[in-house]
């Protein structure tokens, strides 16, 4: 059953804050295979001109990932979680994410398409800090495969 595109404009409320810390950042990095020493040298970051160390581009995607399950989780929008694969995602960044940072999302669905029985689900995310300025926004497609028939 199709997605119901009413949702498309919904905003979901903003998360309680993350806090970023050097050890996850310096995980991250490591999990990627990115040796870049502004994730891990504080001083190699202020060279930088960075207050801190600095997370990989892609390390907020877990944070929002977090923030889609809002989305994800509305029983009243009707996704099928066990259908769905991760269709694609994009990051548009103000400033990079730093340790220390207490960082919100506000997941807004942007888009509800069908094609070809399938659900495809654009879910932006708009990260803050704790300063209530902007940090990044995360764009999340999703797709959840149409049911195999019998």
């Amino acid at each position: 059953m199709a997605l119901d595109q009413s949702f498309v404009g919904r905003t979901y409320p903003p998360t309680d804050p993350y806090e970023v810390g050097r050890e996850k950042i310096r995980e991250f990095a490591e999990a990627v295979g990115d040796a870049n020493p502004a994730y891990t040298d504080p001083d190699a970051a202020k060279g930088l001109g960075h207050p801190d160390v600095i997370a990989p581009p892609t390390f907020v995607f877990s944070i929002t990932f977090r923030a889609a399950g809002q989305v994800i989780a509305d029983p009243q929008l009707g996704l099928d979680y066990s259908r769905v694969v991760h269709g694609d995602q994009k990051f548009a960044y103000t400033r990079p994410v730093r340790a220390g940072d207490r960082l919100t999302v506000t997941s807004t669905i942007e888009a509800i398409k069908s094609l070809a029985g399938n659900d495809i689900l654009d879910i932006r995310g708009e990260v803050h800090d704790e300063a209530g300025e902007h940090v990044v926004t995360a764009w999340t497609k999703l797709v959840a495969r149409a049911a195999e028939e019998a």
